[in-house]
C-alpha cells in the first residue's frame, strides 16, 4: 500500500525553512565547528499502544525477542528531525514539520503537522501545538513520536524573529501583500495595517504580514490558516531569493548572530551542517513536502489512520520493517 502512495505537492514553506536553516548553519559553522554525521536514536520509542514495553523483554522467548529486535532495526543513515516554529508570542508552536532525511537513498521528505491535529497530551485531548506550550520541544517530539509510531531523533526550534532579523540584515524585501490587512490586538500590542499590493518591507513589517490571519471584522483570507500559510510561503521564497546570493557572503557575522540568538537545536552545529551538505548534494528535486492527511471537524483535525500509516511507511519510517496500525496512536 505504501509503495503506491501518491507523491504529494511540495510545500515552499517547508523547503524554504530548511534552506534558510542550512544557510545559517553553514555560515555559522564555517569557522567554529567540524562536520560530522549525527547519531541515530537507538531507544525503542514509547507508544500509547505499544508492540512492547521495556519491562516485557525479560519474559519474551528467544524467538519473540528476535522478532522485537527486527521490528525496531534502524535503516542506515536515516534521520528524523522535528522542525518547529514559534511566532505568535503565546507559547505554542504554529509550524511543525517532521523531516526525514535518508542520506543513503538521497531523499528528504517533510510532513507538516497541522496545529489543530487532535492529540493526547498528558492524558488529555488537546490540539497538538499545545504540547510545546505545555512541555517544550521535548514534549512536542514525544507527542509526534507517539502519534506516528516512529522516533524523533532531533529537534530544531526556530523563532520567527529570526526572519525579522534576516530581512533587516539583507536590507528589506519587496513583497506583494495579497489582501488588505487591518487588525489590532491590544493584548499582544499588535497592530497590522497594510493595503493590498507591492511594498518594500522591513523586518518588523514583514513579521506582521506573515502573522496576519484575519481583519478586525473577520474578513481577510476567507480561510485564515490556509491563507496565512500561503503568504508565509510566498514571503519566505522572496527572502530566500534575496538571501541565497553571493552578496550575502559579506554579512557572515550578522548571520552567525541570528543563528545563535534565534535557533535552538539538540543537533550539534557540525551535524546540522553535515546534514545540510548532504541535502544540498542531493539537489532540490529530491526534496518533497506534504501535510498529514486528515479532516477538519471542529475543534480538531482528525488524522486518517490508513493514509497516515501509508505516508509513514513510504517516507518517514526510520526502521527496516514497516510500521503496523498498532504502532500508531491516531485519535478518532
Amino acid at each position: 500500500m505504501a509503495s503506491r502512495l501518491r507523491r504529494r505537492k511540495r510545500s515552499p514553506w517547508g523547503l524554504t525553512l530548511v534552506l534558510l536553516l542550512v544557510l545559517l548553519a553553514l555560515i555559522y559553522a564555517t569557522v567554529r565547528v567540524y562536520f560530522r554525521a549525527p547519531e541515530q536514536k537507538t531507544d525503542i520509542p514509547t507508544i500509547t499502544q505499544p508492540v512492547y514495553t521495556p519491562g516485557d523483554s525479560q519474559d519474551l522467548t528467544d524467538e519473540e525477542a528476535e522478532t522485537l529486535r527486527s521490528h525496531y532495526e534502524r535503516k542506515p543513515a536515516f534521520y528524523t528531525i522535528l522542525v518547529s516554529g514559534v511566532d505568535d508570542g503565546n507559547g505554542g508552536s504554529d509550524t511543525n514539520i517532521l523531516v526525514a532525511i535518508d542520506t543513503e537513498n538521497d531523499y528528504v521528505y517533510g510532513v507538516s503537522i497541522p496545529r489543530d491535529t487532535k492529540a493526547s497530551i498528558k492524558g488529555k485531548h488537546h490540539k497538538i501545538n499545545f504540547a510545546y506550550n505545555s512541555g517544550g520541544m521535548e514534549l512536542m517530539a514525544e507527542t509526534v513520536s507517539q502519534q506516528l509510531g516512529i522516533p524523533v531523533d532531533y529537534t530544531v526550534l526556530v523563532d520567527l524573529r529570526a526572519f525579522q532579523a534576516l530581512v533587516d540584515t539583507i536590507g528589506g524585501v519587496d513583497f506583494y501583500i495579497p489582501v488588505n490587512m487591518d487588525y489590532d490586538d491590544p493584548y499582544q500590542d499588535l497592530s497590522i495595517h497594510f493595503s493590498k499590493g507591492m511594498r518594500h518591507l522591513n523586518g518588523a513589517e514583514a513579521l506582521k504580514v506573515v502573522r496576519f490571519r484575519h481583519n478586525n471584522d473577520g474578513s481577510g483570507y476567507g480561510s485564515e490558516d490556509i491563507g496565512r500559510m500561503q503568504t508565509q510561503q510566498d514571503f519566505l521564497k522572496a527572502v530566500a531569493k534575496q538571501t541565497l546570493t553571493p552578496a550575502s557572503l559579506t554579512k557572515l557575522d550578522s548571520f552567525c548572530k541570528i543563528f545563535q540568538q534565534y535557533v535552538k537545536t539538540d543537533l550539534t552545529v557540525g551535524s546540522l551542517v553535515w546534514l545540510g551538505g548532504e541535502v544540498i548534494a542531493m539537489g532540490a528535486d529530491k526534496i518533497d513536502f506534504c501535510t498529514l492527511p486528515g479532516e477538519w471537524k471542529s475543534p480538531y483535525i482528525y488524522l486518517n489512520q490508513e493514509e497516515v500509516l501509508a505516508l509513514v511507511n513510504q517516507y518517514l519510517n526510520p526502521y527496516v520493517e514497516d510500521r503496523l496500525p498498532e504502532d500508531l496512536d491516531i485519535l478518532t
